[in-house]
């Protein structure tokens, strides 16, 4: 097996999914192929078509999940129209179920991580023992799942292959990634829009747990840029019997992608070298199209709107030219 690579079985295709694009739109100056979504640059826009990919452990799995770009786009859409009174953002318009239209922005290079509880990556570093987590110190005597006396910020750096890393506010700084003044407000339009968020997901039942928002530079405005709120960016918990389930000890009942990670860890797969994605069946993709069906409709109390459409890539390309054409 070649160095530090990964052995993935046989690729399935399904007719309704977005596995590859590979347009050609009028004007277009760039392209960039995200782990489960394709960009296309303008000279100030972005046209994002979420695919149905999906990814774990910074592994794309080897076959897509019928509407998951649907779900994804069609979330930060709702999410991103909610809080512009909160922070500008990057997404001008929706023109198909599977795409946004955005504002080119100069990226920062820092994930902006923010958590209310002690879950995931951040309950694996606290119980090796660790109390600090990307510079913030963590009180003794928690639990998995128990909430933090006030949210936390713990950013990492943006990669654009392999694994992002932890990185403190001090080492960010002190390497110059971002400017004191725009971090200060990076940190405010963190917590900011995760207590809008904290606020909707009550709304709805639901707690948030964390998240990460990835934000931009638009003639010298910060800008809110890519997904936020969605499955592949947050973890939610369900609000009603957290408590109970906390005092006695008990997993919580949450709605995020954690489940894919751990039937991947149950079939032997972590993304560490040497290892083989698992085989997935007809059956678990759909199960998984399920779970993302029922979180879109829990997380926005919207009912999901399947698009039946038999050439996917046909009716997107055509959606996209449609609305090119209509600001040129």
């Amino acid at each position: 097996m070649p160095h530090n690579s990964y052995f993935i079985p046989h690729t399935y295709t399904n007719m309704n999914t977005i596995n590859t694009t590979n347009f050609n739109f009028p004007s277009q100056t760039g392209f960039y192929k995200g782990k489960v979504r394709d960009v296309y640059s303008f000279e100030n826009l972005l046209v994002m078509v979420a695919s149905d990919r999906i990814s774990a452990f910074d592994v794309v799995l080897p076959r897509a999940i019928p509407y998951k770009g649907q779900v994804l786009n069609q979330i930060a859409e709702h999410f991103l129209n909610a809080t512009r009174d909160v922070v500008p953002n990057w997404l001008v318009a929706t023109p198909d179920a599977n795409v946004s239209v955005g504002l080119k922005c100069e990226t920062y290079p820092v994930e902006m991580v923010v958590r209310g509880y002690l879950a995931g990556h951040a309950w694996r570093t606290y119980k090796s023992g660790l109390r600090t987590l990307c510079g913030v110190t963590l009180p003794e005597g928690l639990k998995e799942n128990d909430r933090l006396p006030t949210p936390i910020i713990t950013p990492t750096t943006k990669a654009h292959e392999g694994h992002d890393e932890d990185i403190s506010r001090e080492e960010i700084l002190a390497q110059g990634l971002v400017s004191e003044a725009d971090y200060v407000q990076l940190e405010a339009y963190t917590l900011a829009l995760f207590a809008k968020g904290t606020e909707m997901a009550a709304q709805q039942g639901l707690i948030l747990v964390d998240t990460k928002y990835e934000f931009g530079n638009k003639d010298g405005q910060i800008t809110l840029i890519d997904e936020i709120h969605t499955p592949d960016s947050s973890r939610y918990f369900y609000l009603a019997g957290y408590d109970d389930r906390q005092a006695n000890g008990e997993s919580q009942k949450q709605l995020s992608k954690e489940f894919v990670r751990e039937w991947l860890i149950a079939n032997g797969f972590q993304g560490k070298e040497g290892q083989s994605v698992p085989e997935m069946s007809d059956e678990w993709v759909n199960q998984i199209s399920e779970r993302y069906i029922e979180l879109f409709e829990k997380v926005t109390g919207k009912k999901f709107e399947k698009d039946y459409s038999e050439d996917i890539l046909g009716r997107v390309e055509s959606n996209v030219n449609t609305y090119l054409t209509s600001i040129a």
